[in-house]
């Protein structure tokens, strides 16, 4: 696999809900289409905006196989695989029958449990050694609890040549993004965690983003992420960036993926608005706020 099929603006996918709380796998497949026919560059499955912290095994299992036949390999898809115990992210890959139909995994920072840089090295040479495609690290330190330093990032990426192919990068510190995009190896992949610095990172020499906001807007938001990669026509996506300033923060105002869920619903009424606890729907202040934030 290329680590080029995976620059640009890939998006991390919602789990849409029924109001029963089931899985609406026909609300599922009409957004895959419309990323796809609205641009998006590749796909993350099960990752956090999908809600993994409250699916079950089988529905994870459900979701992934139901999202590779119905992607029909239209578009590169990434499948989030991570925990905070070494062994069962391990057992989990390895009974995957059909993870080598992925393209890659993305794999979080372990949570919680806070290990040290040597346990963070240890944990993804693990997943590195065990999983048949290249892994994404994701690093996190507002939900892990811990920042993974540019040591370990480099450490890794210069020892799993091939198999840890590039870093979903969401500490917010621009500077630790800049010093990972200095000292990475050739064909090492830094995609911007946060919507709201891609087209910063990008231009610190940064190769794209995994996006929330392109769940709702992939074709405004991918043409800012095209232009901003052409060093030609960098500075002409400032205005285009600029325009989503509002929706950035209003999107995480009460948690994620709250906020997309109701800018989806605003924009597609058929989209229920449906969260599983502990995480509940925007209030009706953010709500109304998103309302008249809708692009044209």
């Amino acid at each position: 696999m290329s680590s080029e099929r995976l620059r640009g603006m890939g998006v991390a996918l919602t789990t849409p809900f029924r109001e029963d709380e089931t899985i609406d796998y026909d609300a599922l497949d009409s957004h895959i289409d419309y990323l796809i026919n609205g641009g998006t560059d590749f796909i993350v499955v099960l990752g956090t905006t999908a809600e993994t912290p409250t699916l079950t095994p089988a529905e994870k299992h459900e979701i992934a196989c139901h999202i590779l036949d119905y992607a029909g390999g239209r578009i590169p898809l990434v499948l989030g695989a991570g925990g905070n115990c070494t062994r069962a992210v391990v057992e989990e890959i390895e009974s995957f029958d059909r993870l080598a139909e992925f393209d890659s995994i993305l794999s979080v920072v372990p949570y919680y449990n806070k290990p040290t840089q040597e346990g963070m090295y240890r944990h993804f040479s693990a997943i590195a050694e065990a999983s048949p495609v290249p892994v994404i690290l994701y690093n996190i330190p507002g939900r892990s609890g811990v920042n993974m330093n540019v040591d370990t990032i480099i450490r890794l990426a210069e020892e799993y040549p091939g198999r840890i192919v590039g870093i979903k990068e969401a500490s917010g510190n621009m500077e630790q993004a800049r010093n990972v995009i200095t000292r990475r190896p050739e064909g090492f992949l830094v995609l911007s965690g946060d919507d709201s610095l891609a087209h910063t990172m990008i231009g610190a020499g940064g190769d794209g983003v995994i996006s929330v906001l392109g769940n709702a807007y992939p074709r405004q938001f991918s043409e800012m992420i095209h232009v901003s990669l052409d060093p030609e026509r960098h500075e002409q996506a400032a205005p285009m960036h600029q325009r989503f300033s509002a929706l950035y923060s209003l999107l995480f105002k009460d948690g994620n993926p709250a906020g997309i869920k109701a800018l989806l619903h605003l924009l597609f009424p058929d989209y229920h608005e449906v969260l599983r606890l502990p995480l509940v729907p925007v209030t009706d202040t953010t709500r109304r706020a998103l309302a008249g934030e809708l692009l044209s």
